[in-house]
């Protein structure tokens, strides 16, 4: 399939050159006739409109054929995920109506209305019924569309913060992630970049004056406890970032001087999502090719076999190690989670002492 689409993009290429140097040589002063287009010209020009739109339609079957799977659209892992997706699939439908007519009738009208000696096209200088009909029916589209996701949109970002929402920090900073959680009170401290104090491990400029800032745990490992909400606050210490988590269908900018949130419920566990045949199916891909490829990983001392982990990835490209700010999501049960926050130091515990 690579070895066809790269075949596709040369003889688009080789196309294009030949069309440049056709009108180069059409620009040139006192150039003859003979470049003019002639009728056999454009019956040719016709036919291979319709050849391409033959084409198109056919590389359109054989791509949903071969690759119909919307990405992730059945991995979704938080309860607003399903939503995401149906507007997403909403919105590839009708573009691909849209595109199947318009295609249609751009390519046959060139073919019907091809260029020929002492013939005049038909056309209209004026007709307010197609001017209606194209203007209204992408109005009443468009609307539907954008009503429906700003509904979906305002359903996502209204987080009850009566349902105790587990309250976590996303600290973004090149190039990579820190994950700030409330404590036992489920409240984050005071923080500024300004209080950033290297020399007593304070990374996160987190108020050590702050009673709420006590029992804060800093990690670089992101757990969430399924079916609870989580409410996401985000800071940035240094340029634009983007939270990105895209199984969760979550993202969300990290701008520097200012805190953004986003909210949603995990809805599948880690260890549950590695049993979703679409997912084992994309790992057993993975590593495939990285046994084929053994030899550079392990030269790397890289892991030779991937194992699949939710991650947070940085979706704004914020310098030269943009492709690696990332970071793990484990989504557990309660218990585990519970487990796993005990193991964790307090924000009071973890300062030196100078």
């Amino acid at each position: 399939m690579t070895a066809f689409l790269t075949l596709i993009i040369v003889l688009f290429i080789l196309v294009a050159i030949w069309q440049m140097v056709k009108i180069f040589d059409l620009a040139q002063v006192g150039s003859s006739d003979s470049q003019v287009a002639t009728d056999k010209d454009n019956k040719i020009n016709g036919y291979m409109m319709m050849g391409f739109l033959v084409f198109i339609y056919a590389i359109t079957i054989l791509s949903f054929w071969y690759l119909g799977d919307l990405p992730l659209t059945s991995n979704a892992a938080s309860e607003h995920g399903t939503e995401i997706d149906k507007l997403m699939i909403i919105s590839m439908i009708v573009i691909f109506i849209v595109q199947t007519i318009t295609q249609f009738l751009l390519h046959y009208f060139a073919f019907k209305y091809k260029g020929e000696k002492g013939r005049k096209a038909l056309f209209y200088a004026d007709n307010n019924t197609l001017e209606a009909i194209w203007t209204f029916i992408p109005v009443i589209v468009l609307a539907g569309l954008i009503i429906y996701g700003l509904f979906t949109w305002t359903s996502i970002m209204n987080v009850d913060e009566t349902d105790d929402p587990l309250i976590v920090e996303l600290y973004a900073q090149q190039f990579n992630w820190k994950a700030r959680y409330g404590g036992e009170d489920n409240t984050l401290g005071l923080a500024n970049v300004r209080l950033i104090d290297i020399d007593r491990a304070n990374i996160l400029g987190v108020d050590e004056s702050d009673p709420y800032a006590q029992d804060d745990v800093i990690t670089q490992e992101l757990h969430l406890p399924v079916g609870r909400p989580v409410l996401f606050k985000m800071r940035s210490q240094d340029v634009l970032h983007s939270a990105y988590m895209p199984h969760f269908r979550a993202q969300m900018n990290c701008v520097p001087g200012m805190i953004t949130q986003f909210g949603f419920t995990p809805s599948v566990t880690t260890a549950d999502m590695r049993q979703n045949p679409d997912i084992q199916e994309k790992v057993e891909n993975i590593n495939n090719i990285r046994l084929a490829n053994s030899v550079e990983i392990e030269a790397k001392g890289q892991e030779l076999l991937y194992e699949f982990d939710y991650l947070l990835l940085c979706n704004k490209i914020c310098g030269k190690s943009h492709y690696n700010m990332q970071m793990k999501i484990i989504v557990e049960t309660q218990e585990e989670y519970d487990a796993w926050m005990k193991e964790q130091k307090v924000f009071k515990n973890s300062l030196i002492n100078n």
